[in-house]
């Protein structure tokens, strides 16, 4: 059996740190991913998927990632139920990440000696670490180059 998958798309909001009483860290947040066609009317839909990363993987993704971020996720996905305070019965569908590598490099942090993270595709593991050199060698254009510009997603776009 398998249950794997793999995720590129941009966080819809920060992601929230949290603790559990016994002190493990668990951070949540929800990755926007495009649909590979459009609607009827032309415009690109796209899904929400939350995802939940845990221990170092979760502080490094609170300290690192901001909204807007493109991201790539992989993992497995998690299905689980509670009772809500009405008493009826609650389905959560959500990612459990395993590795998790920031695509894009922090511009607002100012500093200029930052290296670049690398794409997923490239090898290597961990959440975000830069390992290796990446395999553009044959004459292939990294897809995931910075051309400086800010991300254009504004509010309106989310579904919250």
């Amino acid at each position: 059996m398998l249950n794997r998958v793999i995720l590129i798309g941009r966080l819809t909001r920060d992601p929230e740190l949290r603790y559990t009483p016994a002190g493990v860290a668990v951070t949540q947040f929800t990755l926007a991913v495009d649909r590979p066609f459009t609607s009827q009317g032309g415009e690109r839909e796209a899904d929400f998927i939350p995802v939940v990363t845990w221990r170092q993987l979760a502080e490094t993704c609170a300290n690192y990632l901001r909204k807007g971020r493109l991201t790539a996720v992989e993992g497995r996905i998690q299905v689980r139920n509670y009772e809500n305070n009405e008493g009826k019965r609650v389905y959560v569908t959500e990612v459990i990440a395993d590795n998790v590598r920031f695509l894009e490099s922090n511009r607002e942090g100012g500093g200029g000696g930052q290296q670049r993270e690398e794409s997923p595709f490239n090898g290597g593991g961990g959440g975000g670490a830069n390992r290796g050199g990446n395999n553009y060698s044959r004459g292939n254009q990294d897809p995931f180059s910075d051309d400086g510009k800010p991300i254009d997603i504004s509010d309106d776009d989310l579904p919250f």
